[in-house]
């Protein structure tokens, strides 16, 4: 089974992929965060001299691509993840379930001002990262995709019991 999981950044997209392994009981779950998949920040567009991480020619889709390809079917779940989740046509096609994690702009805000993963980032830049999230992952399908709020949380237990199981039944009629 390969899921999905995109959304905005600090909607919880890399949290809820361990809570689900979790779940799981780790059951031979391969989880890939597209963050691994960047290209070097060297080689990135740049906006007001700042690397551009909000765009998806920031995402090597072809690498991306080619690892998720390599597990899928070599595991019993395969869990993409990253803001971009559902840009690749090759990838999304192949989902069998699509989450789109959404928050308020003022949880998206209270968060991102937490958080120091790669230093502070100035406001404008914050800002940048709302409004790419606008334009860019709502352009890429997400027909069929789950839309869950994550602005308090999400129960992976509860995810998987009520969208993960019911569709392995299907998947394994």
């Amino acid at each position: 089974m390969v899921i999905g999981i995109g959304g905005v950044s600090n909607a919880g997209k890399s949290t809820l992929a361990r809570n689900l392994k979790s779940a799981f009981n780790h059951a031979r779950v391969v989880s890939l965060c597209q963050d691994d998949y960047a290209f070097p920040t060297s080689i990135l567009p740049k906006i007001h001299g700042h690397a551009d991480w909000e765009i998806p020619q920031s995402i090597d889709f072809t690498r991306y691509r080619e690892e998720a390809l390599r597990h899928i079917g070599t595991v019993p779940f395969v869990i993409l993840e990253g803001i971009f989740a559902f840009h690749d046509p090759e990838l999304n096609a192949l989902m069998d379930l699509k989450l789109f994690l959404t928050l308020k702009k003022e949880t998206f805000l209270e968060r991102k001002n937490k958080d120091i993963r790669w230093g502070k980032e100035p406001a404008w830049y914050v800002e940048h990262i709302w409004n790419s999230h606008l334009e860019y992952c709502h352009k890429h399908p997400v027909e069929q995709a789950i839309i869950l709020p994550a602005d308090h949380g999400i129960d992976a237990m509860a995810l998987a019991q009520k969208h993960i199981c019911p569709k392995l039944v299907l998947k394994n009629t």
